[in-house]
């Protein structure tokens, strides 16, 4: 009985205590109401606008849908946000900067154009009357000429009949000046001068050969006609531009005009001359855009009296946008932005301390310098990642999250608009995509050394491409094959080799699609488990499915899905 009273005793003194620890303390349920299972506090989004986040309920500040709970993993993050290794930070050496409205390049933004002549200073030369060119004093381009020298002869029937007009007339000028006078006039009308013509009636006979001298002095810029040839009538015999002053002209496109005025200084700098700059302003904005590279014409007018600048010079040239335009909203660096066909998206670090990075698609507005202004997808103060940007896209693909290369869509890498890409660029295009093809059977064989070698010369093609020709869709779609090439030269990893090879895949067969003529038929392969089951593509020259995604371990898995054919 003894210790049956010790037993009941202290089961007493347990049901005090755990009244005392669990039922005595009704806080605990308050003070966490708003935590997860994984002792997170519970953050709310949008589903529309998953970059939302507040720690609330209430409604989007973009959409104003309301706000849902936010999806947690077992680290506790976003469902949008992922974590790396301080190692693997460290190793794609990531930095970021401060998303504001001063950041560097903000302030300007750059042009590039080349030299022209001026237009105003160039003039025709042409035949006055018609014959055959006798004797040819001027025989080449880029000749200097002066106001008066004797550029050719012409042998004229016409003229000939019309100086023994002059003789016969001036023989009867006191019985009939109304004939002498109307005959002088006619050879005037010819540009033959007073001088000229008093010195055939001086001479008493007819000039068979006559003088053709230059109205203007300057530079033949292109020679049209040759000795012996026949000419009409104010046909054309050369071009000829006084280049003491030359207009330099520049491509503005379309999301820089609103910052551009008549009036406004450039600073104009010249491959030929480094270290040294010139000073213009703006004198004409091209009313009309050009639709094919979606740019205007900028100009501005460059005294050249020293024969310093030659038409034909590449030029580059710095604007500056004003204190209250570079001020006016949120600017980042260029190298923050990642292009996916039609979308713009950084990579957010939500806390310097963490290794945390998220995905934010954003709204591009100005161009400005090595800067975009931000209109919608990013706050002031942010940190943008602009270094290591596509390493943590790769590394973001891998855990399965959002990233850039996981196509919700499958499309057109280009957008919903085809590409125009110039005859002269796509001949330049076959030895990258050839080149691409080679660096895929490494892929094949697992060749992580093998695909970094062969991607140095898949960039080699790569950067002989003349990108200015190309229009602005077209252009960035193009930059984005650079970039990826990069990211994969640059990775020691197979796998972030992989997640590199997806974009770059979409963006080649893209290309290839757009050409006119193929030299070869390429085969368009698809792997539908590669890119976490989303499908990826890639070209071939061989109908056989050798899958550069998996290599020997799912080596023919895949299909044909379109060949292209030569025209």
């Amino acid at each position: 009985m003894k210790k049956t009273g010790i037993y009941i005793g202290i089961l007493a003194l347990g049901l005090v205590l755990g009244w005392l620890i669990f039922g005595g303390n009704n806080t605990a349920t308050t003070d966490h109401e708003h935590e997860t299972e994984t002792g997170v506090a519970q953050m709310y989004t949008c589903s529309m606008h998953p970059q939302i986040m507040q720690p609330e309920p209430g409604d989007c500040p973009i959409c104003g849908m309301d706000l849902i709970p936010a999806e947690t993993g077992a680290d506790g993050l976003a469902v949008n946000q992922f974590r790396m290794s301080e190692q693997a930070v460290a190793l794609a050496n990531i930095n970021t900067t401060t998303a504001g409205s001063n950041s560097e390049g903000a302030s300007s933004i750059r042009l590039s154009g080349k030299i022209v002549a001026n237009e105003k200073n160039t003039l025709v030369q042409a035949a006055y009357f018609g014959g055959r060119i006798e004797d040819l004093y001027i025989n080449t381009t880029g000749e200097a000429v002066r106001q008066g020298q004797l550029l050719a002869t012409i042998y004229s029937p016409e003229l000939v009949a019309a100086q023994q007009e002059l003789l016969t007339a001036a023989g009867l000028k006191e019985n009939q000046p109304a004939l002498y006078k109307a005959v002088r006039n006619k050879l005037k009308l010819w540009k033959l001068s007073e001088k000229q013509i008093s010195e055939i009636e001086t001479r008493g006979r007819v000039q068979e050969f006559f003088p053709v001298y230059a109205n203007i002095s300057g530079t033949v810029t292109e020679k049209l006609i040759n000795e012996g040839d026949y000419v009409k009538q104010g046909q054309p015999l050369y071009r000829i531009a006084n280049l003491n002053s030359v207009w330099a002209v520049l491509d503005a496109y379309e999301n820089q005009l609103a910052v551009l005025n008549e009036g406004q200084t450039l600073n104009i700098t010249a491959n030929a001359y480094p270290g040294k700059s010139f000073e213009s302003s703006i004198e004409f904005i091209d009313p009309l855009l050009n639709t094919a590279n979606r740019t205007a014409r900028v100009r501005a007018e460059l005294e050249n009296t020293e024969g310093l600048f030659k038409p034909g010079m590449f030029i580059k040239a710095t604007a500056g946008v004003g204190e209250d335009l570079s001020n006016s909203g949120i600017v980042i660096p260029k190298s923050a932005v990642m292009w996916t066909g039609t979308r713009s998206v950084v990579y957010v670090q939500p806390d310097t301390n963490e290794p945390v990075f998220e995905l934010r698609e954003i709204e591009l507005g100005g161009e400005m310098n090595d800067a975009y202004e931000v209109l919608a997808g990013l706050e002031q103060g942010e940190q943008v990642v602009t270094q290591g940007t596509f390493t943590i896209d790769a590394a973001a693909q891998l855990q399965g999250k959002p990233s850039m290369m996981n196509r919700e869509e499958k499309q057109d890498a280009s957008g919903n608009e085809p590409l125009v890409l110039p005859g002269s660029f796509q001949k330049t295009l076959w030895p990258l995509i050839s080149a691409y093809i080679q660096m895929n059977e490494y892929f094949v064989n697992t060749d992580a050394q093998g695909v970094k070698q062969q991607a140095r010369k898949v960039l080699s093609e790569y950067e002989k491409l003349d990108i200015s020709i190309l229009g602005e869709a077209e252009s960035k779609l193009v930059k984005q094959a650079g970039q990826m090439i990069t990211a994969i030269g640059n990775n020691e990893e197979i796998e972030s080799q992989r997640a590199h090879l997806v974009i770059l895949s979409d963006v080649m067969v893209t290309l290839a699609k757009s050409m006119d003529e193929l030299p070869e038929k390429l085969y368009v392969q698809n792997c539908p488990m590669a890119n976490q089951n989303k499908g990826a593509d890639w070209l071939s020259t061989t109908e056989e499915v050798l899958n550069p995604y998996y290599g020997e371990v799912m080596l023919n898995c895949g299909s044909v899905t379109d060949t292209l054919k030569t025209k």
